[in-house]
């Protein structure tokens, strides 16, 4: 017994603008004895596949004009879209306007997204927003009882084998689902105008904000196996693990992918050649020097233990020394801007690392935005983008406190402790000698134990490499938010620290930088705190 949700594909509309597959839709719709209408270069390549086609202009009795931006904005269309074929009125209607119904449309929308993320002039985006093929989708849709809307090349499988199986028609539930494709479709690409637009305005938090992407990934679940999970993409053109290509390994997991992203803008942040190595989203080793294989082996000292199982991000191409070092131990993915021959082969050996490649560097001065979500609403805040290792050593921003002055070895090491802060959780505490941590305390509720836990780590990767003092001895400090007490600064102290660089701002300033003083630090404030929730 026939499907009674099934409707007969008498008459087809296919305009679009990426060729993928129509011919075969288009020769599958014709053998089953639909008429298909369509435009421009669309109806061209169809007819020369040897397939009838009728041109929208012949079927509406009207022209394109304005140079096609008045085609498909016609009642003929709109009316064989929208009519209920389940309502007499709208039926007698169609009839006395001489209205044909469409059953079927295939379109897919002017490349906006891609000609914006190309980089094209203002005028260039605003031709290609869409307006008819946008009127067309959420007029098939709004009525999917009756018409079938397709909006991408990926659905003419399931749309094909519909047609197969039920002899030119389409399904009840194949409309349904297409038409919330459809919806969503429409809507991403509103969001990526609205938020361009946006941008040219320089309206960084507009009244209105909305936010789209394209399933790019079902994950296997989200932090816990109970939760499930997926990766969006928004068409941002910022290079970074989203976008790269996975050279190598296993499915990237939702906290590889959270920890691989904070590794990368961390190492983003250097010009000189960089390593940060991250676990659970925060760094436990982090270093700059003059190639990649020595920054690697200075970001690991820091904390070998917490490395284990670890991210590795680099800003500079992977060579072979660096590749052999980095698979010494056990870790989850490298991320790099590239990697040459030598480096990917040394890196395959290990079957389950994930190697991705993003063939660029995220611009740590951008701008941006950022969202997190709450209970019924959304957070919303410009991307933190100072950066104080990019304009050179950042020694004119610092305003010095105290009697003792830094030295430039001093200022070197402080401009870089307080950059990896910028990227540790808050309550932060960096100690830092030679451009490379000695020990870093994240995420506690109080600051001194930050300071506290950083120096242990610096005291017991010492012990434990056989060394006879800290490495905190002769280090420099970084608070990511101001010392309330002078007892977080003292304890950086203790552990022998000789400069520190915080922000500076609490009301007890003075007596800290009394107690720097007293101590023989010197201490620099930056004006700026870095806190990362």
């Amino acid at each position: 017994m026939p499907d009674p949700g099934v409707v007969p594909v008498t008459r087809a509309l296919l305009s679009v603008s990426d060729k993928d597959g129509l011919i075969d839709l288009a020769r599958a719709l014709h053998s089953h004895g639909a008429e298909i209408l369509s435009t421009g270069g669309t109806a061209k390549a169809i007819a020369e596949a040897g397939i009838p086609v009728t041109e929208v202009s012949d079927h509406t009795g009207f022209p394109e004009i304005m140079d096609g931006r008045v085609k498909t904005l016609h009642p003929a269309i709109h009316g064989g879209l929208l009519g209920r074929r389940d309502l007499d009125s709208h039926q007698q209607a169609m009839r006395e306007n001489s209205i044909a119904p469409i059953d079927l449309i295939v379109v897919n929308l002017y490349p906006f997204e891609r000609t914006v993320a190309g980089g094209a002039a203002f005028d260039d985006c605003i031709e290609n927003i869409d307006i008819g093929g946008p009127a067309m989708i959420r007029s098939a849709a709004k009525n999917h009882a009756h018409v079938a809307v397709v909006t991408d090349p990926a659905q003419y499988e399931e749309v094909l084998a519909a047609l197969e199986a039920h002899d030119g028609g389409t399904t009840a539930e194949l409309r349904r689902s297409l038409a919330a494709a459809a919806f969503a479709r429409t809507a991403t690409y509103d969001a990526a105008i609205s938020n361009w637009f946006a941008g040219e305005l320089g309206d960084e938090l507009p009244a209105r904000v909305a936010f789209g992407g394209t399933r790019a990934q079902v994950l296997r679940y989200g932090e816990n196996p109970h939760q499930a999970a997926a990766l969006y993409l928004t068409g941002d053109a910022r290079p970074g693990v989203a976008t790269a290509e996975q050279v190598q390994g296993k499915a990237l997991s939702y906290n590889n992918l959270n920890d691989t992203d904070a590794a990368f803008e961390l190492v983003a942040e250097f010009d000189r050649p960089a390593v940060a190595i991250i676990k659970h989203a925060n760094p436990c080793g982090v270093a700059t020097s003059d190639d990649i294989a020595d920054a690697y082996g200075k970001a690991l000292a820091c904390d070998p233990v917490s490395a284990f199982g670890g991210i590795i991000a680099v800003n500079r191409t992977i060579d072979a020394d660096a590749a052999k070092l980095m698979t010494g131990i056990f870790t989850e993915v490298i991320i790099a801007p590239e990697a040459d021959d030598a480096a990917r082969e040394i890196i395959s050996a290990k079957k389950n690392l994930r190697l991705l490649l993003t063939g660029g560097m995220p611009d740590a001065l951008a701008k941006g935005l950022t969202v997190r979500s709450i209970a019924g609403g959304l957070l919303v805040q410009g991307r933190d983008n100072l950066s104080r290792s990019r304009p050179g050593d950042g020694a004119g921003e610092l305003r010095i406190v105290t009697k003792r002055l830094p030295s430039k070895t001093e200022i070197a090491d402080m401009v870089f402790a307080f950059t990896v802060c910028k990227h540790v959780k808050s309550n932060a505490i960096v100690y830092a000698k030679n451009r490379a941590t000695m020990g870093i305390g994240a995420g506690q509720m109080s600051r001194v134990d930050s300071a506290r836990i950083a120096a242990w780590k610096a005291q017991e990767m010492a012990e434990a490499a056989g060394e006879s003092e800290s490495r905190a001895v002769g280090s420099v400090v970084a608070s990511d938010a101001f010392f309330p007490f002078a007892d977080g600064l003292l304890t950086a102290a203790e552990a022998g620290a000789t400069a520190a660089i915080q922000p500076g701002g609490s009301m007890r300033d003075d007596k800290v930088i009394a107690a720097a003083d007293e101590a023989g630090l010197a201490m620099v404030f930056t004006g700026h705190r870095h806190f990362r929730h």
